[in-house]
This record gives C-alpha cells, structure tokens and sequence, in this order.
C-alpha cells in the first residue's frame, strides 16, 4: 500500500513539473510574438504615415495610363519612320515623280503645325505628263525624220528641259522627307525619355504598395500564430488545474500468504499439456510420413510381388560405402538375403524360362539399387554362373568406384563401337563375375539407347553369359530406363525403408508398364533386421 501511495504521489510531482515548464515555454513564445507583433505594426502605421496608399494607387494609375498613351506614340512613330524611308527609296530607285510624296508624312506626331507642304504637286504630275508626252512625239518622228532634223533637235531640247525640271522637283521631295525624318526622330525622343519617367513612376509606385502588403501579411502571419500559442497556453492551464491520474488505489493490498496448492495445480497441468503436446505431435509426424517402414507397407500401398528384402547392415564407418559381398563373408544374415532374391529369380519361370537378362532401377536416387545389382551380381557368379554386370547410367554411374574398377572404356563405347566387346569387358578375383563400367560421358548418352548396336549386343550378351544385370539411372532422372526396361528380360525394382514413399514409386511403376517392361518384382532394401526372426 506504501509503495501504490509513494508511486501516484511521485507521478502527481511529475505532472506538476512537467506541466510548469511546458507554461513556462508557451509563456514565453506568447511573449516574444506580442513584441514582434507590435514591432510590425507599430512599422506599418509609420509607412502610412509618409505614403498615402489611396494617393499611391491613383499615381501608379495615372502613370500607367501616360506609359500606355506614350507606347501607342512611340510605335505610331516607328511607323512613320519607316514609311518616310520608304518614300525615300523610291525617289532613289528614280520612281515616278511626284506619286503621293505627301503620303504617311503628316501624322500624330508631326502634328498639324509641323505639316510639310506639297508644293508643285500639280506641276510635278503635269512635267511628268508632258515629259512622256515629248518621249512618245520623238519617238513616232524619228521613224520618219533624221536625228539632226530641226524638229528632232526641238523635241530633245524640251525633253532635256523637262528632265531638269523633274530632278528639281525631286530634290524638293528629299528635302521635305529629309525635314519630316528630322522632326520625327527630335519627338520620339521626347517621347523615350517620358516613357522612363513615367516606368520609373510606375515602378516606385508598386514598390510601395508591395511593402504595404508584406507588412500586413506578416501582421497577419504573427496575428495567426499569437492566438493558436494564446489558446495552447490556456488549454495547458486548465490540464494543469484539473487532476490527469489513471491510477488509484481500490483496494488496499492484504498480508501475502503463499498457497502451495495453486502451484502444484499449475505443475500438473503444464504437465499434462505438455504431454498432450508431445503425443499430438508425434502423432501428427507419423501421419504425413508415409514412408516404406515395413514390407506390409509396401505390399499394401504397391502391391506387387516382393522377391525378397535386404536387411540394413551398420557400416565401420559413415562415410565409406558398405563393402559388397565377398566369398566367405561374414555378414550372415546380409549375404543370405542376396541367395533368396537369388533363388527367386532362378526359380521364377515365365513359360517355362529363366529371365537372363536383368534391369535394376528404382524411382528415385539414392534407394540402393548400385548396392543390389552388385551384390545380386557377384551372388550369381558365387553359385556358378557367367555373370556380366553392367553400369547402364551413362550420366553418373560410379558403379566401377564400388567394384573398384576402371572408368573407361565401357557401355557408350561399346554401344558406339560394337565390334570389339570382348576389350571392353572387365574381371576381377571373383571368378565368373565380369563387369562392363558406364564409360565415358556423352552429351546426350540416352541416343545410345535407341542405336541398333544395343540390340547387337544384348545378343552378343546372351550368348556368352548366363545372367546379365543392367544397373540402370533412377526412373525419373532421366527416360533411359524406360526406354531400356522393354528390351530386358524382367526388371527388379528397388525401394529403401524409411526413405522410399508410396506416390513416386507408383509412378514410376506406371511409366514403367506403359512401355510394356516385365516387371518381376520390388526389392525392399535397407530392411529391419531385428524383424526378420527366421534367420538363426
């Protein structure tokens, strides 16, 4: 009880401090912004005071209009300008005198007071007339009069006379444009500089209403935050005031007394449920595994015939392969499981025949099946007859590591080069026993399969031995037994306990009779040995 007490006291002291300093803090910002919320208006009303905004907004206005009016000038002198040099051209290109000289140069910035007058328009046009006039005479007397004939000598006297008359008149018009040019250049100057001051006018003008903006928008801006920090600091004050504790003693706590029954209780359920835990788990493990465990499993979920079952034999050491069946070998019970799958195969007749030539395969690696065709191999060769073993996985047979044999050549070579078999073959101290290793390793070894040469020599085969064992790849590695098993005598299948499961190896079991192989029967390897009590 002490200690609740000292605990909600101690959170109380610390809501306290807390709470007086996040005041303090508010307190202090509310501050700070009521200064520089009086600092920047106290800046407005002293720009207000030395520029009247209303006044400010109509002189912006006025000088906006004068830059208007003043630009429309500029560029209706611009256009007078260009129009007086284009007068001025022509009379250079020696343009027909006189044709609208006094056109485009009076206009709004000459004025009226600084019209150029057009003086001899008539008697320019008239000179003109007369002068083609005189051409046109000349022209129509020369076809009948000589060049120094007096009426010729006449005609070009009045035509020199009219020509000079038509220059006079066109240096007039030079010098009239030449006058109006001036003019124009001496007003859009003019005009230029009011544009300046009046842009300048404009430009202070907008400066000063901008400053006024900003101004208020920071009063604003201040304003904002003054009220939101105003009525943070108030909120804090009324929590500060008002008594925030979540934790209160209901009932005081009574004198500890330790029940001994309660953990006993405890114990034995814990118990219990880890018990049920255990055995659900068990449970649940032994039924998703449906793994080979015995030969009823494997009669029940394959159902063919099993020729016999190979017990499991502890090797010396993991890791080196258990060595295969020697003459006197001491491995009773192991070594009599190779003579009844023996004497299942010698006295397991179809149509009254032996089958001589053997596949041994299994669904997937790794269940034995090298293990089995070694050994049933070298059994034969122990009871007397001529026994030719064959690795038949040209992808990764190892079956010459086992026999301790050599790699090359073999099977490929023999397959690709039928005529010299009798050099591939290889022997050991194990008399009538004869071994044929996978040789070497091809690109694509299942082509081999389907060469003539492999019938050649399974007859050849047939011919000089009385049992030929093919150790073949696993059905799914590859489709080289399936491709084999139909030109074999029979095929034993291998399955391994505790490893093989019923799914695959029914499968491959189909593959296997759909291409119509002779299957004779499974072999359970890696059996129980302590089950199988009629060995003594």
């Amino acid at each position: 009880n002490a200690l609740m007490i000292e605990y909600i006291q101690y959170k109380k002291d610390i809501r306290k401090v807390v709470s007086g300093d996040t005041l303090a803090s508010i307190s202090e910002q509310v501050l700070r912004l009521e200064r520089d919320l009086k600092s920047e208006q106290e800046n407005l009303v002293a720009f207000q005071r030395t520029n009247n905004l209303a006044i400010v907004q109509q002189e912006a206005t006025i000088a906006g209009g004068s830059l208007a009016r003043l630009s429309t000038e500029l560029s209706d002198g611009i256009l007078q300008t260009q129009l007086l040099e284009s007068r001025a051209l022509g009379l250079e290109a020696n343009g027909p005198v006189g044709a609208g000289v006094s056109v485009g140069l009076n206009g709004p910035l000459l004025g009226a007071d600084s019209e150029i007058p057009s003086t001899g328009t008539s008697e320019r046009q008239g000179a003109s007339r007369d002068l083609e006039l005189l051409k046109l005479q000349r022209e129509r007397l020369s076809k009948f009069l000589r060049p120094k004939h007096p009426k010729i000598a006449q005609l070009d006297t009045q035509i020199q006379r009219a020509e000079k008359l038509i220059e006079l008149f066109r240096n007039q018009s030079r010098e009239q444009i030449a006058a109006a040019q001036q003019v124009l250049k001496l007003k859009m100057n003019g005009i230029q500089t009011s544009i300046k001051e009046s842009l300048g006018k404009v430009l202070a003008a907008n400066d000063r209403i901008a400053d006024a903006e900003r101004m208020k928008m920071n009063i604003s801006r201040i304003q904002f935050h003054y009220d939101r920090v105003v009525n943070l600091l108030q909120n804090v004050d009324i929590s500060r005031n008002i008594d925030q504790g979540t934790l209160a003693i209901l009932d005081p706590a009574s004198e500890a007394v330790r029940s001994y029954k309660q953990d006993v209780s405890l114990l034995a359920m814990t118990l219990v449920a880890g018990l049920l835990a255990g055995f659900g788990c068990v449970f649940l493990v032994a039924v998703r595994d449906d793994r080979f465990i015995t030969l009823t499993d494997v009669i029940e979920k394959l159902g063919d015939a099993v020729l016999g079952q190979v017990p499991e034999v502890r090797k010396r050491r993991r890791k080196s392969p258990l060595p295969l069946l020697e003459i006197d070998d001491d491995r009773h019970v192991y070594a009599e499981s190779y003579r009844n799958l023996r004497s299942a195969l010698l006295y397991q007749g179809t149509d009254g025949q032996r089958p001589r030539v053997l596949l041994v395969t299994s669904a997937v690696p790794n269940e034995g099946k090298s293990t089995v065709a070694a050994n049933l191999a070298r059994i034969l060769a122990l009871g007397g007859s001529r026994v030719l073993l064959v690795d038949g996985d040209l992808r990764k047979g190892a079956l010459h590591e086992l026999m301790g044999m050599n790699h090359e050549p073999g099977l490929s070579e023999m397959l690709r080069c039928p005529e010299d078999l009798e050099k591939i073959i290889q022997t050991n101290s194990l008399p009538n026993f004869f071994f044929v290793s996978s040789g070497g390793r091809l690109s694509n070894p299942g082509d081999l399969f389907l060469n003539p040469a492999l019938s050649q020599v399974l007859a050849w085969a047939r011919q000089h031995f009385d049992y030929v064992l093919i150790d073949s790849s696993p059905v799914f590695a590859a489709d080289d037994t399936a491709t084999l098993a139909p030109m074999v005598d029979g095929t034993l299948f291998v399955v391994r306990n505790r490893f093989s499961r019923p799914r695959p190896a029914r499968e491959a079991l189909e593959l296997l009779f759909q291409r119509q192989a002779k299957v004779l029967g499974l072999v359970f390897n890696r059996a129980d040995a302590s089950a199988r009590s009629h060995y003594y």
